[in-house]
């Protein structure tokens, strides 16, 4: 070794040592090459996160990486292992495979496998993993997300830290970005370690042993039974963000991703830093700083390990080097061929990323590798392999219409301006979900309520529309009839705001027969299954029809509410088999009866 073994003392000088936690030993595994300038940051970020063990696996370095981890082991706080390739064998599965046997990992407790770009985010209790795995109680894993964080519009090459550098990210609800790794409890008789989730050894499978786990997502909930088999993917019933994340820096800087361009990676893809490549990953759609929680606890154990004379002088050693390497490249034609590529291709919007599909499953063969416990999960029916939606997969307003959580309008991101029958909507990946972005772009966004609501509306009519969103059929009707008047309810005042711009893009702004509020449903001292907040309403705008958008009105609301001057209601949504005779009811016993010529999940009631 380069380094030579070190007493006692300069570890305690250091005034720092390995984590301990109540779960036992918790590891990370990774593979790495050519990752100095970044290494102290990524292991001093997961020594915050608390992490007991850091087992890392490095093959052809050249920039002193490997040399930064032998010191690290020295100091007793990781360890390093030389990945030494087989023929033919890619160098992240030749590391999983030496790892499974490396007596570290046979000792652990719990273990993620994970790379130098990834970074765990833990957002649950204190954000160390001790308090996320006792949150986790009798569950035997957690599926964790990745969240794909773009360059941020930066070009240059600094030696901030990258979780400060980078904040911008993909919508939670952007499916291309749903890689996951799994933490999950490691016994070697009955687990394989693989790059994104452990796979089941066969042995294991033909017993009952498969029915014992339970593993949960990044939001604390149960996962589907199928990922105990197979899979590497959340799909829109299993994504979480709540508890946990994995922050993926893909791409950084444009400068980063040049050097990268000149080496090879962990998986031995040559052609994989491209223009291309660059548009998926670099998604900045959302501000996304919750990782900064654990800033303060990774400067002060990076402040710690530089005070170490070896790891100081290799660190900063490595930045230099790239430094240097830098002013060479950009002074070549060739960089700025990549800079210009790279930052067109940062103008991609969202839903035209061109990505790589994953290869569509082969049922027969799926079948055929099934154990017969997993083919009697598979039996089962649906609703019971099926698990509950997370608060990250079922935005509050508008079916998954729009994202959850804030929406940043103040990014740079480019959208076109689309016509939806007739009206303008901004294709704008930071308001809508992927799905209804989708909708949004093709011109198909709500089209079969803009197609039916003229048949509801008639001459006269005063439309109090709740749950409105970014008012797209309030719009709809202001701009087709002549004499209809609207108030456009919506609590999220971001969506009322947005509501407005596209009444100004479509003409109808200010407008006498168009109002837009962005006031609750209730108050704060509403009395039980009173919305006052809607009475207001009622009583202010005084409306013959009334449109709900929104699953906050239930049949109490109905109930307790005077309707006042309202002749007819539209449930935009419908409602559940549960409560539609509490509906019925309740509407009865205002004067309402139902209206059977309506179309497919739209429900009107009309007072006699």
């Amino acid at each position: 070794m380069l380094c030579s073994n070190l007493d006692q003392e300069i570890i305690v000088a250091l005034n720092l040592k390995k984590n301990t936690s109540k779960h036992g030993r918790i590891t990370a595994v990774s593979m790495m090459k050519d990752e100095a300038p970044y290494l102290l940051e990524w292991f001093a970020h997961h020594m915050a996160v608390g992490f007991t063990d850091i087992l890392v696996y490095t093959n052809d370095c050249s920039d002193g990486t490997d040399t930064m981890l032998m010191r690290l082991e020295e100091l007793g706080l990781g360890y390093h292992r030389h990945n030494v390739i087989p023929e033919g064998i890619k160098p992240q599965p030749s590391a999983i495979k030496t790892a499974q046997v490396e007596p570290i990992v046979q000792e652990s407790d719990w273990v993620l496998v994970f790379d130098a770009d990834e970074f765990l985010n833990v957002k649950y209790g204190d954000g160390t993993l001790t308090d996320l795995i006792s949150a986790a109680g009798a569950a035997d894993g957690i599926v964790i997300t990745w969240r794909s964080f773009g360059s941020g519009n930066v070009v240059d090459w600094s030696r901030k830290p990258v979780t400060e550098q980078y904040q911008y990210a993909a919508p939670e609800l952007w499916n291309k970005g749903w890689g996951v790794k799994t933490l999950f409890k490691f016994e070697s008789d009955h687990w394989k370690l693989g790059i994104h989730r452990p796979k089941m050894k066969r042995k294991a499978l033909e017993t009952e042993y498969p029915d014992s786990i339970h593993w949960l997502n990044g939001s604390g909930l149960p996962m589907e039974d199928y990922f105990k088999y197979r899979g590497w993917r959340s799909i829109r019933r299993t994504v979480g963000y709540d508890w946990v994340q994995l922050n993926h820096y893909a791409v950084k800087s444009i400068d980063a991703y040049a050097l990268r361009k000149l080496r090879g990676n962990v998986n031995n893809k040559e052609d994989k830093y491209n223009a291309d490549y660059w548009s998926l990953q670099d998604r900045n759609e959302t501000h996304e700083p919750s990782v900064l929680r654990h800033a303060e606890r990774r400067d002060a154990i990076l402040e710690e390990l530089l005070k170490d004379e070896v790891l100081s002088k290799l660190h900063y050693a490595a930045l230099e080097r790239v430094e240097a390497k830098l002013d060479e490249i950009k002074a070549t034609e060739a960089y700025e061929t990549l800079k210009a590529d790279l930052l067109k291709a940062s103008l991609v919007p969202i839903n035209e990323v061109a990505a790589k599909p994953p290869k569509a499953r082969d049922p027969a063969k799926i079948a055929a590798l099934m154990s017969s416990v997993e083919k009697r999960d598979a039996d089962r029916p649906k609703s019971e392999r099926r698990s509950p939606k997370s608060a990250t997969t079922a935005p509050a307003d508008a079916s998954d219409v729009y994202n959850a959580g804030k929406i940043d309008l103040t990014s740079d991101v480019r959208f076109e301006q689309v016509a939806n029958h007739d009206i303008l909507l901004p294709a704008d990946p930071r308001v809508f979900t992927p799905s209804a972005l989708d909708l949004v772009s093709m011109g198909k966004f709500e089209r079969r309520a803009a197609r039916y609501i003229q048949h509801y509306v008639s001459s006269g009519d005063r439309l109090l529309n709740v749950g409105s969103g970014l008012c797209f059929i309030p719009v709809f009707i202001v701009k087709n009839t002549t004499d209809v008047t609207v108030m456009a309810q919506e609590e999220r005042s971001i969506l009322a705001k947005i509501g407005h711009s596209v009444a100004k893009t479509n003409g109808v702004a200010d407008s006498e027969r168009l109002k837009i509020v962005d006031g609750p449903l209730f108050f704060a001292n509403d009395a039980k299954g009173v919305a006052s907040g809607l009475l207001a309403y009622i009583n202010d705008f005084n409306p013959s029809l009334i449109r709900f958008c929104t699953p906050l009105i239930t049949p109490q609301i109905i109930e307790n509410i005077d309707l006042k001057n309202t002749k007819r209601i539209i449930f935009a949504n419908g409602f559940s088999d549960d409560t539609q005779p509490e509906f019925k009811d309740a509407l009865n016993a205002q004067g309402f009866v139902w209206d059977t010529d309506v179309a497919d999940k739209i429900l009107l009631a009309r007072r006699q």
